[in-house]
């Protein structure tokens, strides 16, 4: 049974990530200390030096020879059960899309099958599971975040960048070339840059365009780095030295609590926008929906 110290412990891991998050939020929308330069000064530390330096300690520090591959199968396979799931919407839209309106009908649902996939599977893991995992279970939970995080960075990053642009092939093949959907900016740990549209002529050059967008992503280089570091530590038994660890570990301390910070800041810019939108967009679906 779950006792008030169990949940002093939740909330005294999680209040510290909300107070960031409310700093941030009451920076730009209370006490207007950030312009909109500066702002993005900030989400630039947080994604190319703050959240990358996180992720490579939190790699560093797993043991690539002793994962739980039962908890990393798990995960796989719900990532692909909601994809499949997707992908029945996605059928199921595209059966509809013989009537009017059926070309923005299709490309809205391939674009949100993205999204939702993204949203239900990929999350900041590292940001928020860490300490919460950690408070409700112990090291051994946070342990299976680590690794669930470094597979996702490494692996599931560079598919949904895949997905992302295998969708604006098909659109710029179909004749149209739709602005290409911004990163999420508060998803400090897939922050990748800016994408440029591109008219790709062959699956080489789509491959060719996913390899750049990844070696742009910091966090990607960041987990394959950590991986490739904890494994030569853990087979050769060798330590960090000290002037490589207090190196990483100065920048890695600031990853979560930046991170919160600029989520909060971007928050207060964007979440009346994205409560209409929302709101818009639910009220077409629900049409869709109950159209004959």
């Amino acid at each position: 049974m779950i006792g008030w110290g169990d949940v002093y412990k939740v909330v005294a891991a999680m209040a510290p990530l909300y107070f960031a998050l409310a700093l941030g939020y009451c920076s730009v929308r209370r006490w207007k200390l950030f312009t909109p330069d500066q702002c993005d000064a900030v989400n630039r530390l947080v994604a190319y030096f703050a959240v990358p330096f996180f992720a490579f300690d939190f790699s560093a520090r797993i043991n690539p020879y002793a994962l739980n591959y039962r908890v990393l199968a798990a995960d796989a396979l719900s990532k692909l059960a909601v994809a499949l799931a997707l992908a029945a919407w996605a059928a199921a839209v595209k059966a509809k899309q013989r009537g009017a309106g059926g070309d923005k009908l299709l490309a809205a649902s391939s674009g949100w099958c993205i999204t939702g996939f993204s949203l239900a599977t990929l999350n900041n893991t590292l940001v928020v599971g860490v300490p919460l995992l950690d408070a409700m279970y112990g090291p051994w939970a946070r342990d299976l975040v680590v690794q669930l995080s470094v597979v996702q960075i490494i692996v599931y990053f560079p598919l949904l960048l895949l997905a992302f642009e295998a969708r604006r092939a098909c659109a710029g093949g179909a004749g149209n070339k739709p602005a290409a959907p911004p990163a999420s900016d508060d998803d400090v740990e897939g922050a990748a840059g800016r994408i440029e549209p591109v008219d790709y002529q062959s699956a080489w050059a789509l491959v060719r365009a996913v390899g750049l967008k990844v070696a742009r992503n910091p966090n990607v280089y960041a987990g394959v780095l950590g991986v490739a570091w904890s494994c030569v530590t853990n087979r050769w038994h060798i330590e960090t030295p000290s002037i490589i660890e207090g190196s990483v570990l100065i920048m890695s301390r600031t990853g979560v609590g930046l991170a919160m910070f600029s989520m909060g800041k971007l928050a207060s810019k964007k979440l009346l926008k994205r409560i209409n939108e929302i709101t818009r967009m639910h009220a077409r679906y629900k049409l869709v929906l109950h159209n004959p």
